[in-house]
């Protein structure tokens, strides 16, 4: 299957001021070279930006287009993949501040307040302004929206990717789907226009359509790099089991010595620890439709910054 790529500087919403940078990989059609319907949509949240290392490694896997080319490769030729950068910058630090209204000026989050669906309405006009962007400025290199092929009847599933600081996001995703009411499967297939056969178009629809949660590496200089509420794994726990049919919901937990190993930072591995605990004790009650597992990678190696970007790398999402 042939690709289209390119990186996008698009706005969340016309008037908007803060512009986010998404590196795309769309798959395209062989017979017509035109955009095909996904079976998946990769979404991956990047986190704080790494500067002036010298170090190839770091620099090749900040680059925000190989990261989707990475995806690709990892999940296969029938995905979209998009990598999302955050809007706003203070210094190095990552602020998704549309996502998680609570962030400080550190893109710190205080809590996930699932209220209001920022961070879901939040990436579902980001990606939709992406595409509609794309038709519009790069007519040349992408085909028209109108030209779409492989209609189906249904939507494809979604693997959300936090990284490093965009864990965050994640976490606000995770507290947002314990809110979320489950589509019955008559309005799944309700197919409006060409744009929600490729991405969902509401915040329902794109809660609804999320099958895998990846933690990345995840990290603060604060407490919050995991959610371990309590209160809100129970709520997701309710959302599955109202799900229709087999619906259900596997996070996986992924991590290097740089994080889970940091002394420094203890926090990181007992919020780890804790997230894993709530998950496991009720996988069974859920009926296995929520499942968990955590891998550890590069454990042999004193901790570095340059492990912390070869886990994408080497990421194993099977």
């Amino acid at each position: 299957m042939e690709r289209w790529r390119g990186l996008l500087r698009v706005p969340l919403h016309a008037d908007s001021r803060d512009f986010y940078q998404v590196a795309a990989s769309l798959c395209l059609s062989l017979s017509s070279n035109s955009l095909t319907v996904p079976s998946i949509n990769a979404i991956f949240f990047t986190g704080d930006r790494v500067m002036g290392t010298g170090n190839p490694v770091i620099e090749r896997l900040s680059n925000l287009q190989n990261i989707a080319d990475i995806m690709v490769s990892k999940i296969g030729g029938s995905v979209n993949a998009w990598v999302i950068e955050a809007s706003v910058f203070n210094g190095p630090f990552a602020v998704y501040k549309d996502f998680i209204p609570s962030v400080n000026q550190w893109g710190e989050p205080k809590s996930y307040d699932p209220t209001g669906f920022p961070a879901s309405w939040s990436t579902v006009s980001l990606l939709s302004n992406c595409l509609r962007e794309s038709a519009a400025t790069h007519k040349q290199n992408i085909p028209s929206l109108a030209s779409i092929s492989g209609l189906q009847f249904y939507r494809p599933k979604t693997l959300v990717f936090g990284f490093s600081k965009g864990g965050t996001v994640v976490n606000q995703l995770v507290a947002e789907l314990g809110l979320a009411k489950s589509r019955s499967m008559q309005d799944r297939i309700q197919i409006e226009d060409e744009l929600q056969q490729i991405i969902p178009c509401t915040k329902e629809d794109f809660l609804d359509s999320i099958a895998e949660i990846h933690y990345v590496d995840v990290g603060l200089n604060s407490v919050g790099a995991y959610i371990t509420d309590g209160h809100s794994v129970e709520k997701l726990t309710e959302h599955l089991e109202q799900a229709e049919g087999d619906k259900g919901l596997r996070f996986v937990l992924h991590g290097t010595p740089r994080q889970w190993c940091d002394t420094n930072r203890s926090w990181i591995r007992n919020e780890k620890d804790k997230l894993f605990h709530l998950l496991k004790s009720v996988t069974q009650r859920s009926g296995g439709k929520l499942q968990v597992c955590e891998r550890f990678y590069l454990a042999d190696r004193r901790p570095d910054l340059q492990m912390h970007f070869e886990i994408i790398e080497k990421l194993d999402i099977s």
